[in-house]
């Protein structure tokens, strides 16, 4: 639960600023405690717990920004840090667009709905985390005997707390926990090959994540259908992207969406808000809002309310994500948009985004009418120009002929354009699924280059 000594703190340092010559200023406080346990072939091999607790400070004055850090929470060393921080400003360059949100976008203090925080995992007992560990690395191996090593199973706890209090007199904070559980195991294959099989579940609270079985059996499924697994020549045809292949296309995409990409010119979605750029079939939101999601939050980086968005609707692209530095140097508001860490300024990015179909359709009718295409379950690389959009992956997976899987496939590359890939989308699936702060559903791509042979 929220620690008044956090918030105390900030506040005091946004006093001590003041006084030190700050014309403005915010202090930004993360506290957590992590607990990582890991099991390997059903022993113990790692068992850490660890807790940080930082502050931030950022001064702006005349137009000049310093942000300066510390783990030392003592009155001399917040006070060190007050003077140092105002003493870097002087002496940085001036920018008309730096400065603290305008007060009427502070977001008003609560969570009321977020459901951020689950108590039960600040109590968790060491016996109750070792049993969903060694459950899940079971299941894998017995879902199949070809399953014959693993690379252990993991479950990671995290109890935390933002704090944020600016010199306009804003002054908040929330707690939040965050509990994951993942396992990856190999498949024998011939000639010696292993396949690797790998599959998490990560949620808010406890009993929202995926039964260990079922991570289990998930991992083993997917190294065991990877064997035999072959290459194919080089064409073009219907790529059909998993959800969670379809999440790192969303992280990709985040990237050009922003208010700094926007104000570099490094997004190839620069000056196209209003025209189509993708599907009808789609709408793309960012959402802060939603109960118990990774990515939820009652305020930004910078205490400014959170909104939901539409970034996408119906394929027309509708604008970019901003926060109060990148919002005045395009001449926009900022959408509550600024994420932070304790060393460095606010940046933009998304918060929950969410890749949401206006027509889904059941997996097996997504593929039922595919002469030949491709089924990605795997993505090597990073292979993506957002200015340009030319996108190009490594990748392995599934050949589909005839409408139905056919066989494992794997050494081939992926490519086309980001844009041609958004216009391309000509089915969504009904199986929208969470990894982290994006959620897709299955993407079918109507045509892009599968390299091969």
């Amino acid at each position: 639960m929220p620690d008044a000594d956090n918030l105390a703190l900030v506040r005091h340092a946004v006093e001590l600023a003041r006084r030190a010559g700050a014309e403005q200023c915010d202090a930004y406080l993360v506290a957590y405690q992590e607990f990582d346990l890991t099991v390997r072939l059903g022993r113990v091999e790692k068992l850490v717990e660890a807790g940080s607790r930082q502050l931030g400070l950022r001064v702006i004055t005349g137009g000049r920004t310093a942000v300066c850090s510390t783990s030392d929470l003592g009155e001399e060393a917040i006070e060190r840090l007050a003077r140092e921080t105002v003493d870097l400003a002087t002496i940085s360059a001036p920018d008309e667009f730096a400065g603290l949100p305008e007060p009427d976008t502070l977001a008003a203090v609560g969570t009321d709905g977020l459901q951020l925080y689950d108590e039960r995992l600040a109590n968790l007992p060491f016996e109750e985390q070792l049993a969903l560990v060694t459950a899940c690395e079971q299941a894998a191996f017995d879902a199949d005997s070809r399953v014959t090593n693993s690379d252990g199973a993991s479950l990671t706890t995290r109890i935390g707390e933002v704090c944020l209090a600016n010199s306009h007199g804003f002054a908040a904070s929330y707690p939040h926990t965050r509990v994951s559980l993942a396992v990856e195991v190999m498949a024998d294959d011939a000639g010696g090959k292993k396949r690797n099989g790998y599959w998490f579940s990560s949620e808010r609270s406890l009993h929202r994540l995926l039964a260990p079985e079922e991570v289990g059996r998930i991992a083993a499924r997917r190294a065991v259908g990877q064997v035999g697994a072959r290459k194919v020549a080089t064409r073009q045809v219907p790529i059909v992207f998993e959800p969670m292949t379809a999440v790192r296309l969303l992280g990709d995409l985040a990237s050009c969406l922003t208010g700094n990409a926007l104000y570099r010119k490094a997004t190839f979605l620069a000056g196209r808000e209003g025209q189509r750029v993708g599907s009808e079939l789609f709408d793309l939101v960012d959402d802060p809002g939603i109960p118990a999601a990774p990515g939820s939050r009652p305020f930004d980086g910078e205490g400014v309310a959170g909104q939901r968005k539409h970034l996408f609707s119906r394929g027309v692209f509708q604008g970019f994500l901003f926060d109060t530095y990148s919002a005045r140097r395009t001449g926009n508001r900022s959408t509550g948009s600024a994420n932070r860490a304790v060393d460095s300024s606010p940046y933009p990015g998304p918060s929950n985004l969410v890749l949401e179909a206006i027509a889904p359709v059941p997996l097996g009718d997504l593929i039922a009418d595919i002469r030949e295409g491709f089924l990605v379950t795997e993505l090597i690389g990073h292979g993506f120009n957002p200015t340009s959009g030319d996108w190009s992956r490594g990748a392995a997976g599934y050949w589909i002929e005839g409408g139905e899987i056919a066989y494992p496939v794997t050494e081939v590359n992926v490519s086309g354009t980001l844009e041609s890939m958004l216009a391309g989308i000509d089915a969504l699936g009904d199986d929208l699924t969470w990894f982290g702060s994006m959620a897709a559903p299955t993407v079918r791509i109507q045509g892009m280059t599968l390299s091969g042979l």
